[in-house]
């Protein structure tokens, strides 16, 4: 009986066992189970962040080309600095005509943007007409140079035209569109000279269409 009564000890011990090992096997598998998804998607989730907050930095970086681009944009020399803009500028016009077949007209800007600026190239420029009409103006393809002005000093550039000597009204222009090198602002500024003559009338070699030079430092500008 004795014997008996241990072997089913015995065996009831070893099922016990055998329960408990298969139950700390299920719980062990079902707990790497849960903590594999569970534990990917935190870790994945916290990436995603943080890939987010890289792509935030990245925009942060885009931002920086964009502040390059800005710098591009405003036109900034190989010596740090910026393109003269418009509103820093004082736009005038006078009629420096001298010969009796072209007409020369200086258009000068002068800075007064209390900051060093630099001026490289040509002007745009139209004329808008008094009856409303737009005549455009060519280059006369002569090498430009950057011009550095100080507060206070000027550049220039010379527009020349064909002189009305028809005797008629000819055509008579009441502004100049001009856009300073670099820049996308326009001015306008009255006409100081006389008329041009009208197309197909004069257009001799000597009666040239309008046209202007590259912009170009005043030597003899006074600064501040």
């Amino acid at each position: 009986m004795k014997l008996t009564h241990a072997s089913k000890t015995l065996l009831a011990g070893v099922a016990l066992l055998g329960t408990l090992s298969l139950t700390a096997c299920d719980n062990d598998d079902t707990a790497k189970a849960g903590d594999s998804p569970s534990g990917a998607k935190p870790t994945a989730s916290a990436d995603a962040g943080q890939g987010g907050g890289a792509s935030g930095g990245g925009s942060g970086g885009s931002g920086s080309a964009g502040e390059g681009s800005g710098k591009s944009g405003t036109g900034e020399d190989d010596g740090g600095v910026d393109t003269c803009r418009s509103d820093a500028l004082e736009v005038t016009a006078a009629d420096n005509t001298t010969d009796k077949t072209e007409g020369v007209i200086t258009v000068q800007f002068k800075n007064g943007g209390g900051r060093d600026c630099s001026l490289n190239g040509y002007a745009g420029v139209d004329l808008k007409t008094a009856t409303g009409d737009t005549l455009s103006v060519d280059r006369n393809g002569d090498q430009a140079h950057p011009a550095v002005l100080k507060d206070g000093e000027s550049a220039a550039f010379n527009l020349t035209f064909p002189l009305n000597t028809t005797g008629g009204s000819g055509v008579r222009v009441a502004h100049i569109l001009v856009t300073p090198p670099n820049e996308t602002k326009t001015v306008t500024i009255a006409w100081p000279a006389g008329s041009l003559p009208v197309s197909g009338e004069d257009t001799s070699a000597n009666n040239p269409k309008p046209a202007i030079g590259p912009v170009g430092k005043v030597s003899d500008s006074p600064a501040g």
